[in-house]
């Protein structure tokens, strides 16, 4: 995991960042109803955002993915707190996993911090390849 006063906590996993502990800190506070609304908007953010994406929505975008795939290929999230359970994941739907993949390609798009940082680190191949992995859960 990498550590830097520029970066904070931020690892090639999912959830190794401060942005993903954060929205799973807020999914696990909100109710089991409206964590799909929470979930679309966290990855809307991301997707529709027309300007530069900031580490942190790119971090919690990139998590929320995370829960749509798991909820679509109906396994565990693979959460190393434990925060959500599998059980309490909000349904999925194609508009859904389409704003998922969408997000995805907006995090990793030139104008992101997200992009960047990995970059400058040398590591962006390994991060790249972790959202890779999620839209081969998402896609058909």
């Amino acid at each position: 995991m990498v550590d830097t006063a520029d970066m904070g906590a931020w690892g090639i996993g999912v959830f190794e960042n401060d942005g993903a502990g954060d929205f799973l800190a807020q999914l696990r506070h909100t109710a089991a109803a409206d964590r799909g609304a929470l979930v679309r908007e966290t990855l809307a953010e991301a997707a529709d955002e027309e300007d530069y994406v900031d580490r942190d929505v790119a971090q919690a975008a990139v998590a929320a993915a995370a829960v749509v795939a798991a909820a679509h290929a109906g396994t565990a999230l693979d959460d190393p707190t434990g925060a959500v359970p599998a059980t309490d994941l909000p349904p999925t739907d194609p508009t859904l996993v389409s704003l998922a993949l969408r997000a995805l390609d907006r995090v990793e798009a030139e104008d992101s911090e997200w992009r960047e940082l990995w970059e400058e680190a040398d590591s962006f191949d390994d991060a790249a390849a972790t959202l890779d992995e999620l839209r081969a859960t998402l896609s058909p």
